[in-house]
């Protein structure tokens, strides 16, 4: 990673954003940042700094707006019926492409992937989505190479998850990313992870 000093990892919150889209990747990097030598800062951000109301009515204070949030090395997007507003919004787009060009690593789950494409920062390039969206995402960038089977895939600089707890497995990878695949399996063990469901 380029960007100056510690880690910084900020995770997007939105009105309308999926809770566990948000909740579940913040609970991976946040059990990491407690844990890491590297002392990684994890942090939430909404675009104007004010609480906002997910999808399923979770209301969330965020650390701080995007303003104020400063530079960072990774940048969380998640999905949800929020982003369908936000793919939309000129305005959004344009920061997304700034966010683009100053921070080294996107991530989104979900319908994050959606935004993104609008936005152009998945054009030419694999990516995926919710199971659900896949047909969205090719209308938001038809030159996308939609990988319809992955839980999350990894293109260097971003990466994009499946639907909802998928995001969970893509912040792991992250954490094996930044630091080591030991890491983050001390993370999953911490957390009580478990990929395979009992149903």
């Amino acid at each position: 990673m380029s960007t100056q000093g510690p880690l910084r990892v900020g995770v997007l919150v939105f009105d309308g954003a999926e809770e566990l889209d948000v909740v579940g990747p913040w609970e991976v990097l946040a059990s990491w940042a407690a844990h890491s030598a590297l002392r990684p800062e994890v942090l939430t951000f909404s675009l104007d700094g004010g609480g906002v109301r997910c999808a399923k009515g979770l209301s969330i204070v965020p650390d701080t707006s995007a303003a104020a949030v400063g530079p960072l090395h990774v940048l969380v997007y998640p999905g949800g019926r929020g982003t369908r507003t936000l793919m939309a919004d000129e305005e959004h787009l344009a920061w997304v492409r700034h966010m683009r060009a100053t921070t080294p690593l996107l991530a989104s789950v979900c319908t994050g992937a959606l935004v993104y494409a609008a936005a152009g920062v998945l054009a030419g390039r694999p990516a995926t989505t919710h199971w659900a969206s896949l047909d969205a995402l090719v209308e938001a960038d038809p030159s996308v190479l939609v990988d319809t089977e992955a839980r999350f895939v990894d293109d260097g600089d971003v990466v994009t998850s499946a639907g909802v707890s998928a995001g969970i497995d893509m912040a792991l990878h992250l954490v094996a990313r930044l630091e080591s695949a030991e890491t983050a399996r001390g993370v999953r063990r911490g957390i009580q992870y478990d990929p395979a469901p009992p149903v």
